[in-house]
Order: C-alpha cells, then sequence, then structure tokens
C-alpha cells in the first residue's frame, strides 16, 4: 500500500462532527474515532524498519505520539538502575527528542562527552550521536562546528535540537548550522563513503557519512534566529522542512525577509523542489516548529506552523517551484500584541501541528527565553480554504476589504482597526483553560506538541500545567500543576502518559479522563526533551544522559 493510500484510509476516515453529535468521553468509553497508534503502524509498515520502531519525531507525519507498546514500567530508579536497560552520557545540554529505528537510537544534543577525539569536550559542537539501542555502546556522531556569527543564528551550548526521519540505511535531519543533511545510518563502520558527497575529513568508523546536504543559509538566502531546529518529515521522495528564518540579533528586523520558510526537497537527492517565503516579514521571532501531513476529503495537505502565529496548509507537490496554498489559520486573538521582553501576548508556533481523526491540533508558543505568557491550543477543519481563521480585520477606511496582515499587531482599534466573525472560519474549538482567571485552569504558551488518542488530549504548557481535553469539544477533563516549567512534549503509551520537566522528574499519568498520578520519576537533571517507547523500553534523556527504561531490567547506576 503506498504512503498516499493508506493515509486516505485511515485520516479521511475522521469527518467533521458537530457539538450535538459529540458524546462526552467517559474513562470506560472504548475510542469511537481514529486509532492514531494503528495509523501510526501503517505508516511504519511503509519505511524500512522494525514495526516497533519510531523513526522520526511523532511516528509517522501525524506527528502523534502514541506507539504501540506494551508492558512499559511505570517506576524506574536512575540511582539504583531498577528498570533502567542501560544509559550513556551525552552533552551538556540535550534538547533533540530521540528517535529509534534498526537497532539504533539517535539523539540530538551538544558536544559535552567529546565522544570524538579530534573534538574535545571543550570544542562546542553540535551533534547527532548515534547509539546501539540495546546496548547503549556509541557507534558514531555527526559532528557540526558552529557557526561564526555566533548566538545570533547557533546559540552556544545547545546542540542538535532536531530529530531524524529514519528510512532503511538512510536517515534525514537539520543541523544547529541550517543544513539539511542526508546520513549513512550505517557511518563509516560500513567501510564506505557513500555519495555524492565524499569530502569527509577523516572517516574513521566513529564519524558520520554524509550522502548529501543543502546549506539553507548559502543556497537559499536563510537568516535562521539562534538555531535551525525542524523535524524533517518525508512523504514519498518530498522531504518538508520549515527553514528557521527569523529576525536579527535586536530581534527587531528581518535580515531575509524574501527567504523562504517553508520548503520541499527531494530526500533521494537534495535537490529543492519548491519553496514559500510565507510569511515573509512577518515573522515575529523564530521559527522552530516541524511540518505535518494528512489527506482530508481526498486532498493531501502539509501542514507548516508559522513564525506569525498562523497555520498554514499547502498543497504537498507544490506549482511550479513554489508552494501552493490551501489554508492559513491565525492562531491569536486579533488585537494580541507582540513585544519582547515577556510582556507579548501575541505568540507564534513552536509546536508541532498534530493530525486526528481528521483534524489539526496545535496550541501557541513563544522561546523560552522570553517568559510566559497567555496560551491558545485550537481544533481546526482542515477541509476549508484560503483565510480560515476565526475572525477578519477591516478598517473603517475601507470596511469591505479586508485589512493588509501586520506584524506585531493585526489590529489596531486607535487606527480604525475592527474585526467581523469569519463565516469561513475552520474553528471546531478554542481552548484556554476552564477558568482563566485561576493559574492551574489556564492554558499557557507551550512548546509542546499535544498527543491524542481515545479521544482525551494532553499537551503541558511551558509554565508546567498538564491539561487533559476532550479532542472532539474541547471541554477540560482536568489539570494538573508540576510546580515546574515544561519544555517538551507527552508520550501515550500502555494505558499511560508520561510527561518530563525541568526539576528533573517525570510524571506518569494514567490514560484517563479522572486525574490518576501514578508516579513522579526523578532524572537527576533538567528533562527538555520527549519521551518515546518502541517495543517494551521507553527512551528519554535528561541534560547530560540518555537513558533506555525497560521492565525488569537492571544496570550500573551512573
Amino acid at each position: 500500500m503506498t504512503l498516499r493510500n493508506w493515509f486516505a484510509l485511515f485520516l479521511v476516515s475522521g469527518s467533521l462532527v458537530t457539538a450535538a453529535s459529540i458524546a462526552r468521553v467517559t474513562a470506560n468509553d472504548p475510542p469511537t474515532v481514529e486509532d492514531p497508534t494503528k495509523t501510526a503502524i501503517d505508516y511504519i509498515r511503509t519505511l524500512d524498519v522494525k514495526p516497533t520502531d519510531w523513526p522520526l519525531w511523532g511516528g509517522s507525519p501525524a506527528r502523534n505520539n502514541v506507539p504501540e507498546a506494551t508492558g512499559l514500567p511505570t517506576e524506574w530508579d536512575i540511582a539504583s538502575g531498577t528498570n533502567v536497560l542501560w544509559s550513556a552520557k551525552v552533552g551538556s545540554e540535550t534538547y533533540g527528542n530521540p528517535v529509534v529505528a534498526n537497532g539504533k537510537l539517535y539523539i540530538g544534543t551538544n558536544n559535552g562527552s567529546g565522544y570524538i577525539e579530534r573534538y574535545p569536550s571543550k570544542v562546542d559542537l553540535g551533534c547527532l550521536i548515534c547509539f546501539d539501542s540495546e546496548t547503549g555502546e556509541f557507534l558514531w556522531q555527526h559532528s557540526n562546528e558552529k557557526l561564526p556569527t555566533g548566538r545570533v543564528h547557533d546559540w552556544p551550548d545547545q546542540g542538535v535540537c532536531a530529530a531524524p526521519l529514519v528510512d532503511g540505511e538512510k536517515l534525514w535531519y537539520v543541523s544547529n548550522r541550517g543544513e539539511v543533511v542526508c546520513l549513512d545510518t550505517e557511518g563509516f563502520r560500513d567501510g564506505e563513503n557513500d555519495g555524492p558527497f565524499v569530502e569527509e575529513t577523516p572517516v574513521g568508523e566513529r564519524e558520520a557519512d554524509v550522502i548529501w546536504k543543502l546549506n539553507m543559509m548559502k543556497e537559499l538566502g536563510v537568516s535562521q534566529h539562534n538555531m535551525c531546529s525542524c523535524s524533517v518529515m518525508a512523504v514519498g521522495d518530498m522531504l518538508f522542512v520549515i527553514t528557521g528564518n527569523g529576525v536579527d540579533e535586536g530581534h527587531i528586523e528581518l535580515p531575509a525577509e524574501s527567504a523562504p520558510s517553508f520548503i520541499c526537497v527531494s530526500r533521494s537527492t537534495g535537490k529543492v523542489l519548491w519553496t514559500d517565503n510565507t510569511p515573509g516579514n512577518n515573522v515575529l521571532h523564530g521559527q522552530w516548529s516541524s511540518p505535518a501531513y494528512g489527506v482530508f476529503d481526498g486532498v493531501e495537505q502539509v501542514i507548516f506552523g508559522g513564525g506569525d502565529g498562523y497555520v498554514y496548509s499547502f498543497e504537498p507537490k507544490g506549482e511550479n517551484g513554489k508552494g501552493k496554498l490551501l489554508w492559513k489559520f491565525d492562531c491569536n486573538p486579533k488585537d494580541s500584541l507582540y513585544v519582547l521582553g515577556g510582556r507579548a501576548t501575541r505568540n507564534h508556533l513552536i509546536a508541532t501541528p498534530v493530525i486526528y481523526d481528521g483534524k489539526v491540533y496545535v496550541a501557541v508558543g513563544e522561546d523560552p527565553e522570553h517568559g510566559e505568557g497567555p496560551g491558545h491550543l485550537w481544533c481546526i477543519d482542515p477541509t476549508k480554504r484560503g483565510d480560515v481563521s476565526p475572525s477578519i480585520v477591516y478598517n473603517s477606511s475601507d470596511p469591505e476589504v479586508p485589512a493588509p496582515h501586520r506584524r506585531l499587531q493585526a489590529m489596531k482599534v486607535e487606527e480604525g482597526d475592527f474585526q467581523r466573525d469569519n463565516p469561513n472560519s475552520a474553528a471546531i474549538w478554542h481552548y484556554v483553560g476552564a477558568d482563566p482567571e485561576e493559574f492551574e485552569t489556564t492554558m499557557h504558551r507551550t512548546c509542546g506538541t499535544v498527543a491524542i488518542k481515545n479521544d482525551l488530549l494532553f499537551v503541558v504548557d511551558f509554565s508546567g500545567v498538564v491539561h487533559c481535553v476532550n479532542a472532539q469539544t474541547g471541554e477540560a477533563h482536568w489539570t494538573h500543576d508540576m510546580l515546574s516549567a515544561s519544555w517538551a512534549s507527552a508520550l501515550i503509551a500502555d494505558d499511560k502518559v508520561y510527561m518530563g520537566n525541568e526539576y528533573g522528574d517525570v510524571l506518569v499519568f494514567a490514560l484517563s479522563a479522572e486525574k490518576e498520578l501514578l508516579a513522579t520519576n526523578v532524572m537527576d537533571t533538567a528533562v527538555y526533551t520527549t519521551p518515546i517507547a518502541a517495543g517494551n523500553t521507553i527512551y528519554i534523556a535528561n541534560r547530560n544522559r540518555v537513558f533506555a527504561i525497560r521492565e525488569g531490567a537492571t544496570s550500573e547506576s551512573e
């Protein structure tokens, strides 16, 4: 079955439902809509990986972190090694989400461990490290030297923040240098230098073997802000990337406003197939989201989170080398304002859009360096076309023509702007919390991507509040304050929900519409990454180690 056919079969089956037709979900109700785990399983079967692998961020182009897994531990102890199969050093800061494929684990980090002799740990690099997923043995590393322009383009010590896509003997990822890279999953351990790129020096077995790479800064004129961190996604030979184009060091101007934000590349050759510079000069800060893909009413769509706070949908194949827009959706109130210093009410998108039951789910966010703020979680109907935002801004000088999009604030009442409800709105529901007057029941801005199963949506915001929401209605089931900021997303597996925080805890909840905290596991240092599961094993990283967690396993404490 082709990728296109399986998505048509499993994603189009979810149709838009009205509020009157929705039955309230309880903990004991069986799922009545798409099984997202089956969706992921069917996608993984189209790749040259093992059936229980998790070979890209979110497991499939639907980006829903709900793998098939059984017998996963609820509790573990990294000090004693209880239920810990192995752990291995990574960098001193780790933000890349792990993926597992064909007996290997890949994770983005910095060079704090100095695995490569020619790059001791004092040398700052962005690293993609490959381990044996069963033993934790270090296999090889792709080393990316820091850009000479410094933190404006390549923030110190942050390393590689993206996750790769793995298929067979190749993987694809975006480096901290703004390069889209295709690597041989064997590195040079197979004794071959695969091309067309053959300029690696040296070529030892602990080094990565580059097949091709695309320098988006040099070849496309992109000026990434702080870092490019898109986790790529592919449909057939089409590889989709968010370039990271953003503001300058002063956070005011866009030095490359005509450069593309969204691109499609041939994953076999690295050739650029189409580009699109939406949102152009309306990027608020940076662009750190990742693309998703679905088929809705028979129409393929690739969906991007933009740096202006809009979600954009394009036809995957583009048209004449350019993107072909299907719809756009503003995820911010029109009177919201973007300002520096943590006082903004307008946000952009860091989370990855998730596709579930024929709908698109995404929440707004901001660079954690800019602090906490108000958030918005949306459920969007992707069958609409054009501007499908909840409202449209007009100006009293020409009240029948929509006002042009403004970067920092869409609607300025003092200049005669006003808004009307959009009859073409694709908003199914909008969640700001059950009671925005109370901290623990407010949706705050988030870096987190939602995870959904059995119509239960889980997302943790940057303020550390876990939200369990009815995916069909947007009604809150429960919230929980972790008392610590969270940069990560939830894992739903084996009827449990796992999520980490900056204190270094991983909380485990029951997959239920009633709150049930099952365990709190101490990881010693901050957990900025999202747990994944492959088979009967959980993989998760804290700041400086990656762990394989398995029921009944024991290992020596580190």
